[in-house]
């Protein structure tokens, strides 16, 4: 039996017990209830984890521990994001297949996540990229594509079930989600269709549908971008520019279920700053329709179709705003504009969509030449385009109502365009823009003298009586593109053929032939005629030797939109997962990850999983019940500072820099410790550090400065969890990761800080074991009331704050209990017992081995059950009562803590220390307070 607390050797006999009892493997056991937790799919970079990065995985993994304590059958699986374009990049750069270098980085990631002890289930491990998963990917492909989403009865159904409807009364009436122009028709139309016009007609129908869409466009690489993948206007990875371009894209109609998504928040617990981010996502909207007639004869079978929620102001406006990428611009713009649209529309493609919506200070536009009337008073309005508009939301036009709208009074006060007045109740409109909603309609011919809440209706008819607009539902989200121009991703299981007329319609491939696996191909990079880098492959690699397959790839949120369910059954080839798994583990129980994937990932797998459930296949709406966004470890940087213009070089401590004129340089925290710099490594780890470079040191001493900035390898402040392993433990690392502070919150690394956990669990083997002489200190005896009261108000604390996430609390219990137990010089196998189950969740390694020094069996601490509280042994027996005189406390006496207040003035005036006091005095009065105090009053 070891008595040193030699925790690299416990720690890794452990990690390999575990590994080969299969330890945390997860079973469908109807006999228990089930908890699912699962953390955010992580994407394995070739760097491996920093010490941010295992924060949501220990407490995920805490909570697994802590569960099956309870008596839960859990599930706590782990896999990888494992498609991605940083792979893709590396191997454009190498030539080396993205397959490699992505194995490469998982084993990494798998060895730094086994070495801290999580408990998860590897027998189900998935990964994106590995066909016998994207498979399922494919197929889930499929059902959308051969879905269509019924309004009527609020779900996604078999195109089948629509075919019945055009079979028996036509697509005119029937409440579908589907492209905005598609032309409806009668059962007689339908019918007399021919299966090739048939099949092109259902493409508008289905959840999963070929569009142009505006899109990020990076030419550098070759692809497009999510709007996440962007910043300030170039790509996230490699800073290259990035476009607005229009292409012809894969989609998914997610807007189908833009209601559903919005009162599914309703159902889970999820944190309400994360919820309104979806709901802004969202946006939904109501208002009204309107069409607006070109005044071109040569356009006058086109019209603008423009979206507003205050329809009211239809009298007020004085332009008509379209985006730059608008699909008309090009016959709207009149010979004289050209050269003006045309720059200004080249200069709209460079910045990104979040920069063209928040830009609030600069006014920029251009005039078409072209006009549109207003259809409720026939005036010629003036059409322009201004990047603020997008073409993607909504129809890509704007009614400019600049009385009423802050940044339309600024963009007609740049072009000198009328504000016209349209409530008697706006006030000082030449200053500023007024939104009111109060007062009466004026200069407005069908509403004058009329309230907000009277003319909207009333507009609202007229439009639908005349047939150039209705009320409406809008909704800002778009129709998630499903497109991606690279190699490394899933291949989309489609191939085109074309039809009489010689256009190519998409197919799907037969389920029978998935996976359909990506090819070899001769570089990473799109061809030389610009098509996605599939298309190298092309001659060789056709739908039965004959037809194209779809050469883009799907997105990196396709594999990480449904993978909790493939975790539930991950060896089954026959279905993604079966009823039986899916039905016992229905949904996630706990999720925790970062709040960045609030309005990607989060909305595209609730998205999925909704229509997952409308087929029958899931039983849950929504696919997490509880929702925790951990917060950031932020690095601790340290710097040097280097003397500027001297020879030779020349670096100040940080108390003297003030002294010269120096330049900050960042340092590697690693070779820092207490802010003192170990000057040696610092030489030899730096190209730019000449050997005769000079130190001026503070009382021998080369200090640093620091910073609390975000963990990053340019700052040189990255600490590597393997590194803090090999010298405090992977228990130790957990313990502290916990200790910084709530779960949530942003916390600042501190490595000078993890010694403080160290000896915590020192301070624990010492309850147990005698380092200096290694003997055993563990008896037998029975537990006494004092120490039954430490442990069982530690019970009670860790059991409230688990139950409520309460991470950083429980390790500060913990620690007062074991300093409570280490001063009452307990080593009784009664209390340790619980003690350790308490302490296990946390530091998992140290708990087996105390186990197994308890007598217990060896792993059988997973199947242990949570210490019970018991409140009785927080009972207190007696009270001291401070006793006063005059209101000056002379002593403390003990009574029983039932004991009235006339049994303790007896005790009290009985007591010798009080009546030598007294000095034979009588008290005037004696106050007794219970479990308080006790008062003698003395006549003075």
């Amino acid at each position: 039996m070891r008595t040193e607390y030699q925790f690299r050797e416990i720690e890794k006999q452990w990690q390999s017990f575990w590994e080969t009892n299969n330890t945390f493997q997860a079973q469908v056991n109807p006999n228990k209830p089930k908890y699912y937790v699962l953390d955010m799919f992580p994407y394995p970079s070739g760097a491996g984890l920093h010490v941010g990065h295992p924060l949501g995985y220990i407490a995920s993994d805490i909570i697994s521990r802590y569960k099956r304590l309870q008596g839960f059958e859990v599930l706590h699986p782990m896999g990888f994001d494992s498609f991605g374009l940083p792979a893709e990049q590396y191997a454009i750069q190498t030539g080396q297949h993205p397959a490699l270098t992505t194995e490469q980085n998982i084993a990494r990631y798998i060895e730094q996540l086994k070495n801290m002890g999580f408990s998860f289930d590897w027998t189900r491990e998935v990964r994106t990229s590995d066909p016998s998963y994207y498979k399922w990917t494919q197929w889930i492909f499929m059902q959308l594509f051969n879905s269509w989403y019924n309004q009527a009865s609020d779900k996604a159904e078999s195109i089948d079930t629509l075919i019945q409807i055009f079979e028996k009364s036509g697509s005119i009436g029937v409440k579908a989600v589907c492209d905005e122009e598609v032309k409806r028709i009668s059962a007689e139309e339908w019918n007399a269709y021919s299966e090739e016009e048939k099949y092109a007609y259902l493409l508008s129908f289905r959840l999963a549908f070929l569009d142009d869409s505006v899109v990020n466009w990076c030419p550098a690489l070759g692809t497009v971008l999510a709007n996440d993948e962007v910043k300030d206007g170039v790509s996230e990875r490699g800073g290259h520019p990035v476009e607005q371009k229009k292409m012809r894209q894969w989609s998914m109609r997610i807007t189908a279920y833009a209601d559903r998504l919005l009162r599914g928040l309703e159902e889970v617990d999820w944190s309400d700053s994360l919820k309104e981010q979806q709901r802004n996502w969202i946006g939904k909207s109501i208002g009204a329709e309107v069409d607006f007639d070109i005044d071109n004869p040569a356009l006058s079978h086109k019209k603008i179709k423009v979206f507003t929620t205050r329809v009211d102001t239809i009298y007020g406006v004085s332009f008509m705003v379209l985006a730059p990428e608008h699909e008309w611009v090009n016959e709207l713009t009149t010979l004289e504009q050209k050269e003006a649209v045309e720059a200004y529309v080249t200069w709209a493609k460079s910045r990104s969509e979040l920069d063209r919506v928040s830009e609030v200070k600069q006014v920029s536009g251009v005039f078409t030449g072209s006009f549109v009337i207003n259809p409720f008073n026939a005036e010629r309005v003036p059409i322009y385009l201004a990047d603020y508009v997008l073409a993607g939301y909504g129809t890509g036009a704007v009614m400019g109502v600049p009385s009423g709208d802050q940044r339309d009074w600024n963009f007609a006060t740049h072009f000198n365009l009328p504000i016209i007045p349209i409530l008697d109740a706006q006030k000082d409109i030449d200053q500023q823009a007024d939104a009111t909603k109060e007062g009466k309609y004026i200069n407005s011919e069908l509403i004058n003298g009329k309230t907000y809440q009277e003319a909207t209706p009333i507009l609202t008819a007229w439009l639908e009586e005349k047939g150039i607009g209705k009320a409406k539902i809008q909704y800002r989200m778009r129709n998630a593109v499903f497109s991606r121009q690279r190699y490394w991703g899933e291949p989309v299981p489609v191939y085109f053929k074309p039809n009489s007329k010689g256009d190519l319609l998409p197919y799907l491939i037969q389920e029978s032939e998935l996976p359909l696996e990506l090819p070899k191909i001769d570089k990473y990079l799109p061809t030389e005629t610009g098509e996605p880098p599939l298309g190298r492959a092309a001659d060789a690699w056709k739908y039965h030797g004959q037809y194209d397959y779809e050469w883009s790839t799907m997105p990196g949120w396709a594999g990480s939109s449904w993978y909790w369910y493939r975790y539930m059954d991950a060896q089954n080839e026959q279905e993604f997962a079966s009823q039986e798994s899916v039905n016992y583990w229905k949904a996630v129980d706990l999720y925790i990850g970062g709040s960045e994937h609030a309005t990607g990932h989060l909305l595209y797998s609730r998205f999925w999983n909704k229509f997952l459930k409308d087929l029958g296949y899931v039983q849950e709406e929504e696919f997490a019940k509880k929702l925790i966004n951990q917060g950031m470890i932020q690095g601790r940087s340290n710097f040097v500072y280097r003397v500027k213009n001297v020879s030779p070089a020349t670096f100040v401590s940080h108390g003297l820099k003030d002294q010269y004129d120096v330049a900050a340089l960042y340092v590697d925290v690693n070779i820092v410790e207490n802010d003192m710099l170990n000057v040696e490594a610092f030489k030899s780890s730096r190209n730019d550090v000449p050997a005769d470079a000079v130190f001026v040191l503070e009382d021998g001493k080369y200090l640093c400065g620091w910073e609390v900035e975000k963990m990053s390898k340019s700052k040189y402040n990255v600490v590597n969890p393997d590194d803090l392993i090999a010298k405090y433990g992977a228990d130790t690392l957990r313990v502290y990761e916990m200790f910084l502070g709530p779960l949530e919150q942003f916390k600042p690394w501190n490595t000078n800080s993890i010694s403080g956990s160290h000896n915590f669990l020192r301070k624990v083997w010492r309850l147990f074991f005698d380092e200096t002489t290694q003997k055993v200190k563990l008896d037998d005896a029975p537990a006494k009331p004092e120490e039954l009261k430490v442990l069982h108000a530690a019970i009670r604390k860790v059991h409230e704050d688990l139950e409520r996430y309460s991470f950083n609390t429980v390790v500060s219990t913990l620690m007062i209990c074991v300093n409570d137990l280490t001063h009452l010089k307990c080593h009784k196998k009664a209390i340790l017992k619980d003690l350790v189950l308490l302490l296990s969740p946390y530091a998992p390694h140290m708990a087996e081995e105390l186990w197994l020094a308890l007598g217990e069996e060896a792993g059988s601490i997973s199947k242990a059950k949570f210490p019970e509280f018991n409140a009785a042994f927080l009972v207190e027996d007696e009270f001291n009562y401070p006793i006063s005189f005059n209101g000056k406390v002379k002593l403390t006496l003990s009574f029983s803590a039932t004991a009235s207040p006339a049994e303790v003035e007896a005790g009290v005036l009985a007591h010798a220390q009080v009546q030598k006091v007294l000095d034979g005095q009588t008290p005037s009065k004696i106050i007794v307070v219970p479990k308080r105090i006790v008062n003698i009053v003395l006549a003075k």
